[in-house]
Parts: structure tokens; sequence; C-alpha cells
């Protein structure tokens, strides 16, 4: 499939995006041969059996000659972001991350905020466009504007992550740490395979029915099953769920997640965060700073023991603010992404009660 050239009447051919994006590849690492036809992608819990010629279920792995080419050696984004964007709330507050994204998913939802990147292949009303890189060269510029972390996002970064990885061997050479912003839909391979690399690990938890996770083009359990793998395994975990009216803010659903998060462990920072109209969602109503309170009502009432509502900045009381669980002190105040106050020991305490908070903090 040449990406350029002349057509049968002498006429100039353009490339295409997927041709593009093969000559952006290399061997991947996440694979695995099954017979003289297919090979197993073990990158996302589709683990797809993928045959000579054909791509994966996110359209950038493909079996090239018996082996699994996956994207390489480019950006479709990058810049500097605070980190409580992504949002990591127990990460180091007030940073900087540098965040990068490369084209594809292994997920088709209809809401997505990223589908200019995330569904390239997909939809062609997704005009994305990407720029050569080395891993050397993304961390310099990672520097260069003062981040002290770099996080693979925009796209989903499970179906990238041999590039991931590459970036994140310079990133951690140069002091830097690194995160995730993922879907969670992973194996137990490819979390072994990042976690000497991998610090942080966003998951977006988008219902707890698996008739809905169907309807995104996924499954439920192979998110359940890597949300705890990824705490047992000793990445920092932070988890969100977009509350969408109509999708997914039932009563019940609300608290089976906060339940089966709580479940795992009382101090995962879970996020609610508000919808918003957007890509192919269009006759759903926003999310209202109400639905956020109920929500976090009921996380609290599961027992997580830090719930943040997100989105409505200002407008969700102190569902933005760390408070210590030990004896109700506000330790870290926010609006948006800006940090008002911070009240942490240098150890990561309340400074009234001396009650530990969990999260990766510095003096």
């Amino acid at each position: 499939m040449p990406p350029s050239g002349l057509g049968a009447q002498g006429c100039v051919v353009m490339p295409t995006l997927a041709g593009v994006l093969v000559e952006n590849t290399q061997e991947g690492v996440l694979w695995e041969p099954l017979d003289d036809r297919r090979i197993r992608c073990t990158a996302c819990g589709h683990r797809c059996p993928i045959f000579e010629g054909q791509p994966g279920v996110c359209k950038v792995r493909f079996n090239s000659g018996g082996k699994l080419r996956v994207p390489w050696g480019y950006v479709a984004g990058a810049q500097c972001d605070p980190i409580e964007k992504k949002p990591f709330f127990h990460v180091r507050p007030g940073s900087l991350v540098y965040s990068f994204g490369m084209l594809g998913c292994d997920l088709h939802c209809g809401y997505c905020q990223n589908w200019v990147t995330s569904q390239a292949l997909r939809d062609p009303r997704a005009v994305a466009s990407l720029r050569r890189a080395t891993p050397e060269a993304l961390v310099r510029q990672a520097l260069d504007a003062g981040a002290q972390g770099v996080v693979s996002t925009y796209n989903e970064p499970l179906i990238t992550a041999e590039w991931a990885v590459a970036v994140f061997r310079q990133a951690r050479a140069a002091g830097l740490f690194t995160g995730f912003v993922s879907n969670g839909n992973a194996t137990p391979e490819v979390l072994e395979y990042l976690r000497p690399w991998l610090d942080l690990y966003k998951v977006d938890l988008k219902s707890f029915d698996d008739r809905r996770y169907r309807e995104l083009g996924g499954r439920l359990q192979p998110i359940l099953d890597s949300l705890r793998r990824i705490y047992e395994l000793g990445f920092w975990l932070e988890v969100v769920t977009l509350l969408v009216p109509g999708f997914n803010d039932s009563e019940t659903e609300i608290a089976s997640i906060a339940g089966f998060l709580a479940g795992i462990s009382p101090d995962i920072p879970w996020h609610v965060t508000a919808f918003r109209a957007e890509y192919k969602l269009l006759d759903h109503r926003d999310t209202r700073p109400m639905d956020l309170e109920r929500a976090a009502r009921i996380g609290r009432q599961a027992g997580l023991r830090y719930v943040y509502a997100g989105n409505i900045p200002g407008g969700v009381g102190g569902l933005e603010d760390t408070w210590c669980p030990g004896c109700g002190e506000r330790l870290i105040g926010r609006s948006g992404y800006r940090i008002l106050e911070y009240r942490l020991t240098g150890d990561g305490r309340c400074p009234k009660c001396a009650h530990p908070i969990p999260g990766r903090w510095t003096a």
C-alpha cells in the first residue's frame, strides 16, 4: 500500500493518512505468533488475532510479513499542561507535565473529547496531522518547558505503548516522572512491559454496565481486571468517570463504580467530571453541578476517602479540594487547574493530625 506516487493517468497521488502512518512504524514487542497465518497483539484487552496485511481493532497496529508493526517516531500533539488537567490530584500539585500523543484508539466513544486524534482512521471528519519526533527531542522540550514529568495522552496510549516506553526511558534518565492517561483496557502483558518505566496511571472508568461498554467498542471485565492489576503492581492510580446524563448516571451505577473502587482501596482518588455535548453525542444535556455533588456523595458513602468533582471550576463547593480524612482539615485548595492553598507536610501528612495522605508528593 504505497502512501504516495503516480496514479494511472500520471497524476500525483497525495499520501493518505493511513499510508503516512504505515511509514511511521517499527516492529513491536507486544505480540506473539498464533499460526502460519496470524499473530496476536497483546497491547490491549481486545487481544486481536491479526491476519497478514491487516490491522487490529485500533487501526494502527498491523501484521506485515508475520510480524507486528506499531506506531513509531511521530506525535500528533504535544504541549505542557498543569498536572491537574490530566487529572492527577495526588501527584505534585501545581507542577507542569509535558503531554504527548499519537493517533488511534481501541474504542470509539461517541462523546470522545479527543476524537480528532483518537478517531483519525475511523472518521473522515477527524483531520489530524502529525510531525516526526524522537524521544530525545521530546524530553528536551519537556525540560525546556519546566515540566516535571511526561504523560502519554490525547489518544489511547496502550496501543502506542512501545513508543511511550522509548520516550519514558529518556524521561527517567533526565529525572522526570512518567504517566498514562488511558481507558484502562490493558492486558497483563502490557502492564508488565510498562512496569519498569511508568509511574502514574489514570484510568477512565466509563460505566459499570457491559452493555454500555460494548456500545463504545469494548468490554467491562478487562477494564475491571486491569484496575485491580494496576493498583497491585504499584502504579499510582487515579480514576475518572465522565458523568453522562442518561448513559451512566443512575444511582445504582454510580454506587457500583464507587463500591468497586473502594473494594480495591478506599484511598484511590475518584474524579467525577462533567459531560458537555461533544462529537456524536449532541442530544444529551450537560452535566450539572448538582449531578456531580450527588455522585460525590454516593462515592463517599461507598467508602472512598478522596472524591473530586471536575470541569465546573468554582461550581462544586469544596469538591475540588483535598481534605484530611482524619480531622477534616482542608489540605489542598483548588479552582480548576490553579492551586489556591497547599498545607501538606514534606512527607505528605496533615499538619494538624499527622494523618498520611497517599500520593506522590515532594517537599
